[in-house]
């Protein structure tokens, strides 16, 4: 099966120059969802983690259904002022903008070994944030995850500069 057969591209979208991935057939679709998230299974099992971060929002349905598969807590990445305790904050930039990311204080144990996952990586920008929201809060952070990387942006570089090990599923 191949996936990329359900991640059609849109171009400009959300603004001019960005080619937006659209996940929305392969979710739809029961095969080929089930499939990229035995795609990223094989792929993490190169890591020792404890938990998945999820990115809002995509990041959440991916690595929310791969905690489940491989029997791993979830904890939740999100935009700002959507947490209800008290959180980690990381702001950092987006190839259309400015953003920042949370995590509730009070979701992790100490010893959480992390393993970062998101559906698309572009310029890396947000996986480093959320590399530096772990860091800042003093959690082990064990690698990263994506469905899809985009050709041609050297997200993979940027991650690698950063001291985060990489791996995706598709390259686009």
């Amino acid at each position: 099966m191949n996936l990329l057969d359900y991640l059609p591209g849109v171009p400009n979208f959300p603004k001019p120059g960005i080619l937006f991935r659209d996940i929305s057939p392969l979710l739809a679709n029961p095969t080929a969802f089930n499939e990229a998230i035995v795609q990223l299974a094989i792929l993490s099992k190169q890591f020792d983690y404890t938990h998945i971060l999820g990115i809002e929002s995509r990041g959440f349905i991916f690595g929310s259904a791969l905690a489940h598969h491989a029997n791993k807590g979830f904890v939740l990445a999100r935009k700002p002022n959507k947490l209800p305790l008290a959180s980690h904050r990381q702001a950092y930039g987006l190839e259309y903008g400015s953003d920042s990311l949370e995590m509730q204080k009070s979701t992790l144990e100490k010893t959480a070994k992390v393993l970062i996952i998101d559906d698309v990586l572009a310029t890396g920008g947000t996986i480093i944030a959320a590399q530096q929201l772990l860091k800042s809060a003093q959690f082990e952070v064990c690698g990263a995850l994506t469905l899809l990387e985009i050709a041609g942006l050297d997200g993979g570089e940027l991650l690698k500069q950063a001291g985060i090990t990489h791996q995706t599923v598709l390259l686009a």
